[in-house]
């Protein structure tokens, strides 16, 4: 009887903070209040930054906590927690100053229920609880075989923070602004161990208020955030954050479409034709009212191809051959595949495996694969195919959603006497072959952990097994560059060797790039000061209503 009305009265208590503080927002109880909505059609599997390996959770985290350094909307890094830091001379020790006038938020797990300083022993709690296999975090992977076996993570003192790494790798800095980086209190996970993960203690510009899984999340605006605007004004300007949790795209759209919802992610492709036009515009009868927002998305979608010569599956196929790779690449039109299958929501691959978005990219400097059907025919016919005479039919795995994508490519390139047979399998199939060099050709995509092309690059590096380097490609000369990189630490200088990598993957043809990916936003017209980047990250710190 007991449990029961303690149950009873946190259904109350949801419904009554729901009612009296975001429902107001949408009447004339509290018209002040300013409350962004979004939907999660995934739902929210955690709200612990050790755990934030999917997009619906490093969104939530994001507004809950901070990391050391963070990544702008023109995907440069730089100072958050960490204020400043400098590198010594061989680039394997970083030292970190934090800021002074950071507090956790408010919890009963401190002295008096009030927030206490971050301090770099904070930092080094984090990181170590990452590493640890008690936690069973799958973002262990991001200091693996990268820092030092000894002292990874040293508090010089309060405000001093020390990484050292076993080797120079420059894209470090980029890992740090991932959320699994984010900066946690020892006693907050020590006292609520398992429901931590629903009883987040952060820094961030929001503080937890109520969770009712598949219900609804709500976040209400930190009043001790440290960080201000140009004008010193605290930030954040939104009263608080309301996460629906309508699992049907359609529910969500309808949902948008009566103002109930602030902005929605992405169209679900059965009305993307209601509301964009064949070259990405807002159709006529939506203009004015809503915002569409496209900008690049550090996503590259491809074809990849098993190129591992020890492999019984790759010497038996006519994919082995560097001309048939080429030709299937000069083969068929990505602009018209972007145009008529995507509502032109993405921009034709034309370029290397790095996409559009990333500071190192050039599509004038990396030219990759246009559509030339003549030089396809060529290749084919160097390599002994002409006409696709003899040639044997290829099969490409794909899953059911790109099941239309896999048909058109294969529609081209049998003009060409290409054949291709497309079979469609589950994800979780199509993962677990391709993780074992099982699938020679396969459809993939690669979204970017952090902002920089080694992220895309190291796919490629011999050393690396399956996964990443799902196409087990392995050349001397591509992975002396890639190590030569890691350690670079002129931009400059080392964008140019992105560049050269891209170049020998381009030349060597283990992948098909079909597109740079672009997300895709509808927004209300009263929200202002609503920014994304390419990492796609949800940024509410400086958005009004």
């Amino acid at each position: 009887m007991q449990n029961h009305c303690v149950l009873k009265s946190a259904k109350v208590s949801f419904t009554f903070i729901l009612l009296l503080i975001f429902c107001g927002c949408t009447s004339h109880q509290h018209p002040d209040k300013k409350i962004f909505h979004y939907n999660e059609q995934t739902g929210i599997a955690s709200l612990d930054p050790a755990f934030a390996k999917n997009q619906s959770i490093m969104w939530a985290v994001h507004q809950l906590y901070n990391t050391l350094v963070e990544v702008d909307s023109m995907m440069q890094l730089g100072p958050s927690l960490a204020k400043s830091w400098e590198v010594n001379n061989n680039r394997t020790i970083f030292t970190f100053h934090l800021r002074t006038d950071v507090f956790f938020q408010d919890d009963p797990v401190f002295a008096n229920g009030k927030g206490r300083m971050l301090v770099a022993d904070d930092v080094v709690y984090s990181f170590k609880r990452i590493m640890e296999k008690a936690t069973a975090s799958p973002g262990a992977w991001i200091f693996n075989k990268r820092v030092d076996t000894l002292q990874p993570f040293v508090a010089i003192n309060d405000s001093t923070f020390r990484l050292t790494l076993l080797n120079p790798f420059q894209p470090i800095i980029g890992i740090l602004s991932m959320q699994y980086c984010s900066i946690v209190p020892k006693e907050a996970v020590e006292k609520y161990g398992a429901e931590f993960r629903r009883h987040p203690v952060g820094t961030g510009p929001f503080t937890f208020m109520a969770w009712e899984e598949g219900h609804a999340l709500v976040l209400k605006k930190n009043d001790h955030y440290f960080e201000r605007d140009a004008e010193g004004k605290p930030l954040p300007y939104l009263d608080g954050i309301k996460v629906s949790f309508f699992d049907s795209k359609a529910t969500e759209f309808l949902e948008f479409q009566q103002k109930r919802l602030d902005f929605i992610n992405d169209i679900e492709a059965s009305f993307k034709d209601e509301i964009l036009t064949k070259s990405g515009g807002v159709k006529t009868q939506w203009e004015g009212k809503i915002t569409l927002q496209k900008h690049s998305y550090l996503n590259v979608e491809y074809l990849g191809i098993l190129v591992d010569t020890n492999s019984v599956l790759v010497k038996s196929s006519p994919l082995r051959l560097q001309k048939i790779r080429q030709a299937i690449n000069y083969g068929f039109d990505r602009k018209k595949m972007m145009l008529f299958l995507r509502n032109s929501i993405g921009t034709a691959a034309e370029s290397g495996f790095v996409p559009k978005g990333l500071p190192s990219f050039n599509d004038s400097i990396v030219v990759g694969y246009g559509y030339n059907p003549a030089k396809a025919k060529r290749l084919l016919a160097e390599a002994g195919f002409a006409g696709g005479n003899n040639l044997p039919v290829i099969k490409l795995l794909t899953i059911p959603i790109y099941a239309d994508l896999g048909s058109y490519i294969a529609n081209e390139l049998s003009q060409l006497g290409i054949k291709i047979q497309v079979e469609t399998i589950q994800k979780s199939l199509l993962l677990e072959q391709t993780a074992k060099s099982q699938a020679l050709f396969f459809r993939g995509s690669w979204i970017a952990d952090y902002p920089d092309a080694e992220n895309y690059l190291g796919v490629f590096y011999g050393k690396n097994p399956a996964p990443p380097n799902y196409t087990r490609f392995a050349n001397a000369d591509f992975d002396k560059l890639y190590e030569l990189a890691l350690t670079e630490i002129n931009d400059s200088i080392r964008y140019d060797l992105y560049r050269k990598l891209d170049k020998i993957i381009i030349l060597e043809a283990p992948i098909v790039p079909l597109w740079y990916d672009m997300a895709i936003h509808l927004v209300q017209t009263n929200v202002t000061g609503f920014y994304p980047n390419s990492l796609n990250l949800l940024e509410l710190r400086r958005t009004r209503k």
